[in-house]
Formats: structure tokens, sequence, C-alpha cells
């Protein structure tokens, strides 16, 4: 789409070469790119991007020295231009726009708006930019602590402009006593001074249209990137497409994975055997007997033999004796589920050591 836009643009540029003079043609180009500039270097204005707006002012002073432009007339945006050139720079005393090194921005920022009178509308907007400046151009110095380049733009302004007779003695007075906070100059602020001038662009521009490349480099772009963003959706469409049906197609196989008969035979538990799990230590004759013995609580003569099993078991032998003993130095007394994990106590449990304990105890056998 973008390739037969440039060609149609291309083609058209042909036809017109051998119908129109080139020189007009360039002259209306030139006109079209200066209002393009123009309308950038007052964004970067309202905005306050130093840099964007002077890397803007150069190449708009490059368009502006081209004969073709000058034929056209664009000196009030020149002058415009320049005007906010210096109420950018306006802090910065050092930078000069005149010959006269006295001369700091503002005041030279003076100058170029008395020339602007014609472009401003509103004369009530026109004096108040005025005003500003003239407030603002001896704030500066005050800020900068520059007493003497306060009483000097004072008297520059008393002899080269007309300005409030009363506004000129209330910035004598503050001058002397170096009033940097003083209600007036807090009034008429750099922030109050930008926002006017903001004011003035907005409707500048709004009678004096200078966007037509803005408009066509935006349908041109708008144009692409419709053309882009529907590529790029059918694109994303036939990844996303493809990626459901590798899905799909995992999903099945996983399925079928899951469903094996033969993995669930081989994972299914086997409920004809029993599991055997023991909490506590077991006897050498006790793992004998489980081992060579399935089906305990079956047989009723096999349940009899556990029972007179568990009543020999009962009995407390010297051995028992001496290791119950010894497990109570180490572990102390009460911390029976350790002393059974370290002695073979033939099947006794916890409770058991601890009976037992009492009863050598009662009987004097153990202190």
């Amino acid at each position: 789409m973008e390739c037969e836009l440039k060609q149609d643009l291309a083609s058209e540029a042909s036809s017109t070469d051998n119908s129109v003079s080139f020189p007009h043609v360039t002259a209306v180009a030139s006109g079209w790119m200066l209002d393009f500039m123009f309308v950038s270097l007052c964004r970067s204005f309202k905005e306050g991007n130093f840099d964007a707006f002077n890397e803007t002012l150069s190449v708009f002073e490059a368009l502006f020295q081209s004969k073709y432009v000058k034929a056209a007339g664009h000196d009030e945006k020149s002058l415009i231009c320049a005007f906010l050139a210096r109420v950018m720079h306006g802090k910065q005393l050092d930078v000069l726009f005149e010959k006269d090194e006295r001369v700091m921005p503002l005041m030279s920022a003076a100058v170029v708006w008395s020339s602007l009178e014609n472009a401003v509308e509103d004369e009530g907007l026109f004096k108040e930019i005025t005003g500003l400046l003239f407030v603002q151009a001896v704030a500066v110095c005050l800020e900068k602590g520059q007493r003497a380049s306060a009483s000097s733009v004072l008297k520059w302004f008393e002899k080269r402009h007309t300005y409030p007779r009363n506004l000129g003695i209330k910035l004598s007075t503050i001058v002397t006593k170096t009033d940097t906070y003083h209600p007036v100059l807090m009034s008429f602020s750099f922030k109050r001074l930008l926002e006017t001038i903001n004011s003035f662009l907005d409707n500048y521009l709004k009678k004096n249209p200078c966007d037509f490349l803005i408009k066509t480099a935006t349908g041109f772009v708008q144009s692409s990137q419709n053309v882009m963003d529907s590529e790029s959706v059918e694109l994303q469409d036939s990844t996303v497409s493809e990626k459901q049906s590798e899905t799909t197609q995992k999903n099945k196989k996983t399925k079928r994975k899951l469903l094996s008969t033969k993995l669930t035979e081989a994972w299914s538990p086997d409920t004809t055997k029993k599991p055997c799990v023991s909490l506590r230590r077991l006897s050498r004759s006790e793992v004998c007997h489980l081992t060579a013995r399935k089906s305990l609580e079956t047989s009723p003569l096999q349940n009899s033999e556990k029972c007179t099993e568990k009543k020999t078991r009962k009995k407390w032998t010297a051995q028992l004796d001496k290791y119950l003993q010894d497990g109570v130095k180490r572990h102390g007394q009460g911390n029976w589920s350790r002393i059974l994990l370290d002695y073979d106590f033939e099947g006794r449990t916890g409770t058991m050591l601890k009976d037992r304990w009492r009863v050598l105890l009662k009987a004097h056998k153990v202190s």
C-alpha cells in the first residue's frame, strides 16, 4: 500500500513537470515544509522541549533563506519564531540575539513582540504579554542576583518602549529593595508569560492554518498503518490457528496416553495384597513371622498363637530392664519413642515402657 501511494505521488509529480513551472512548484512545496516546521516549533515551545525547539528552529531558518519561500511571504511566521526563540532562552542572560551585549533575551523579545501587534487580534492579550515581558525581564535579573542589570533593564524600557507608568514605579521599588518575592513578581510570573503566549499561538494557528502537510502525512501514515495492522492481524490469526491445531493434536495425544490400557494396568494397585506398614521398630522374630505367615487375621489358631505371643512378649527380662535404664539415662524420662528406636524391646510400645519404669521405681530398682 505504501509503495502504491508513493508511485501515485511520483506519477502526479511527473505529470505536472511539463504543465507547471518547477520554481512555482518548489515555492509551494517549500511553503508547506516551512508551515510544517512552524507548527512543529510551536508544539515544541508549548511542550517546553528545549532540544527539539532548537533543532526545529535551525531547519526553519535554513528553509526560510530560500528565495522561493521569501517570495511566498512568511515574514510574520519568521517573526513569531524569532520571538519564541528569545522567550525560550529568556532565563539565559548570557545568550545574545542583538549586537548590543546589554540587550538580554527577554528585552529582545519585547522588541520583536512590538512588531507583531498586527498579528494579534486581541488587543488585551497583546498588552498583557507586553507587561509580562517587561516584568520578567527585570525579575530574571533579580533571580540571578544582578541588581544592577535589573536597574539597566528598567532604564532601557523607559527609553525605548511604552509601558504602564504605575508598573514601572512598582518595579523600581522592587529593584531598590531587591524583593524577589514581591506580589507583583509572583503575579506576573514566567509561567504566566508562557501560558499567555500559548494562548496567542492557539489563536494564531486557528486563524492561519498551517497543517496541510501535517494532514497529508497523517493520512498517509494512517493508511499505511491500517495496511500493516490488517496484515499483522492476518498473520496473528494464522499463527493462532496453527498453534490451536498443534495444541489440539497435542491434547489428543496426551489423552490417548492418559487413557492407555497398558499404563492403567501397569499402575493399578494390586488389591489382592494387603500392605503392612509398621510405625514402630520390629524385632527379627516379628519380621520372620510376618514374612512366613501371610494371613494372620484369617485363622483362629493363628489368632490364638498371636495372643500367646503377645503374652510371652509382656514378660520383662533383666536385659530389657537394662535397655530401659540405659535409654532413660541417654534421653531422659518420658522420651519413650526415642528409647524405642535405640533398643529392641521385642515389640513393646512407649506406654509399656512407661508402665515398666513405674514398676521399677516402686520396687526401688531405679532412682
